[in-house]
């Protein structure tokens, strides 16, 4: 059902922009979270790498001027506005400015593939308390549908993986696996959410059309204490019991979990993965994550479009569109979910 908007919101993780920046950062990321110092010291240190520079924020202001250039050419022409959970520009100011401006109705395009917890739920409880604490007038904030297997969403990171594939000698491609990664998240997490059934489904519908069927789908960036089970397997693991079979020349690694270049792909797999492959002899590639990819602008305009003209809703695969509105159970956090009849 169509329905009327007048702003869209882009809702993202956030990061750090300067050496200062980066202690403040972790900790509102790791606010009520039982993390010891050493470990957010740890953390701080691989920022520190890079001058202390997340290079999430600046993707996200390219994202908003491709967006804006896709919108002003096509269609619908609304203002875009942007807020982060963890910092500046923050979700509540940013809720201030829209009611400011005059925004009544906005529709929310989240920076995250997958519903989980932290991609889907903790997000929608973000704009909760960011509207509670602007108060009377602030407007009203709904969001777009899950995205992993919009046929667009899938042709971008397919166009990532072959340009990848390209900078291998075609004569290895035969010994060439394509390992899939995306954040580990611990399995009470993914057991109220469809995370895991989604990651599956992208990887197989980005995998069939690439035309190289060896892949596996693996996990990165785990930070909880060894006594809570996360998603397996971890990638740097993986990746040495690949090379130890013998059969494997190259690699290609693509960070499918996530949108844009975050720490966990400058450091996790650019930096640390890297270094492993170059240790045990295995050639690297890392595919660019989808970014910019103008399949997905054109992805975003076109749920933007199923919202408020009413436009079919496209999907590919076995699992079918998402739903506009999450249900009450969705993504919860340490529970389980009943198996949903899609999976």
């Amino acid at each position: 059902m169509s329905k009327s908007y007048d702003a869209i919101l882009i809702l993202s993780f956030g990061g750090p922009e300067s050496r200062d920046d980066v202690i403040p950062f972790l900790e509102n990321v790791l606010r009520g979270k039982n993390v010891p110092r050493e470990r957010l010291l740890e953390v701080v240190e691989h920022y520190y790498l890079f001058g202390g520079i997340s290079p999430i924020n600046q993707q996200n202001r390219a994202l908003i001027a491709a967006l804006t250039k896709e919108l002003e050419t096509h269609g619908p022409r609304l203002p875009i506005y942007w807020g982060n959970r963890n910092w500046q520009p923050l979700l509540t100011d940013t809720l201030r400015q829209m009611k400011n401006d005059g925004v009544q109705h906005a529709i929310a395009f989240f920076t995250s593939s997958f519903s989980s917890y932290s991609g889907c739920r903790q997000y929608r409880e973000n704009i909760v308390k960011s509207q509670e604490e602007v108060g009377k007038g602030v407007p009203t904030v709904d969001k777009l549908r899950s995205f992993y297997n919009h046929p667009r969403f899938i042709e971008a990171n397919v166009d990532r993986v072959q340009a990848a594939l390209r900078k291998i000698p075609s004569e290895r491609h035969s010994t060439t696996q394509l390992v899939f990664t995306a954040h580990s998240i611990p399995i009470a997490m993914a057991e109220g959410s469809d995370y895991t059934t989604q990651l599956r489904e992208a990887v197989r519908l980005v995998t069939e059309q690439v035309g190289l069927p060896d892949a596996r789908l693996v996990y990165q960036s785990r930070s909880g204490p060894p006594s809570q089970p996360w998603l397996q397997p971890d990638v740097g693991d993986y990746l040495k019991s690949l090379k130890e079979r013998g059969r494997y020349t190259d690699v290609v690694v693509v960070p499918i979990g996530f949108l844009s270049d975050h720490m966990e792909v400058l450091f996790d797999l650019d930096t640390e993965v890297r270094d492993l492959c170059n240790q045990i002899g295995l050639n690297m590639v890392r595919a660019k994550t989808v970014g910019t990819h103008p399949a997905l602008v054109s992805m975003i305009r076109e749920l933007l479009l199923e919202r408020v003209e009413g436009h079919p809703r496209r999907a590919v695969g076995r699992l079918g569109p998402s739903v506009d509105a999450c249900p009450e159970d969705c993504c919860l956090l340490g529970r389980q979910k009943p198996p949903s009849p899609a999976s």
